[in-house]
């Protein structure tokens, strides 16, 4: 299973804005019920997507200049930081929900099963029964 990582505002940089895979980062605080709600299903998204998108969190309280930098007004916020650019050689804009929302909700709202690895197909070598 991939490891959720934790972002500062000193590592943020490297974490997540210079990742080469999509990051999933969850904005939260130790004191938010809604955050302790998101928590497992962060825990899902690592788990199935494994290296293929990076899964992050930040504390809103310990890391004022990420909270600053990408106007996180409510927690949790939830943001997915697709790598690379657009075709105008801009990086994308990070897309962002506030609020629970379960894995199949943030799935969806950010296109994550592009990312999924490739199923291995079933071994074709074997003679047919």
């Amino acid at each position: 299973m991939a490891e959720i990582k934790v972002a500062t505002d000193a590592n943020f940089q490297e974490l997540v804005l210079g990742s080469d895979k999509p990051v999933v980062v969850d904005f939260w605080a130790t004191w938010c019920g809604p955050c302790r709600m998101v928590a497992p299903e962060m825990e899902k998204l690592a788990a199935k997507y494994g290296d293929a998108v990076q899964v992050v969190k930040v504390d809103v309280d310990a890391n004022p200049v990420l909270s600053q930098a990408f106007n996180i007004m409510s927690i949790p916020t939830i943001a997915f930081f697709r790598p690379g650019s657009d075709p105008a050689g801009k990086p994308y804009t990070p897309q962002g929900v506030v609020g629970f929302r379960p894995l199949e909700q943030l799935e969806q709202q950010f296109g994550l099963k592009q990312f999924l690895p490739a199923e291995k197909p079933a071994d074709q070598s074997a003679p047919a029964a």
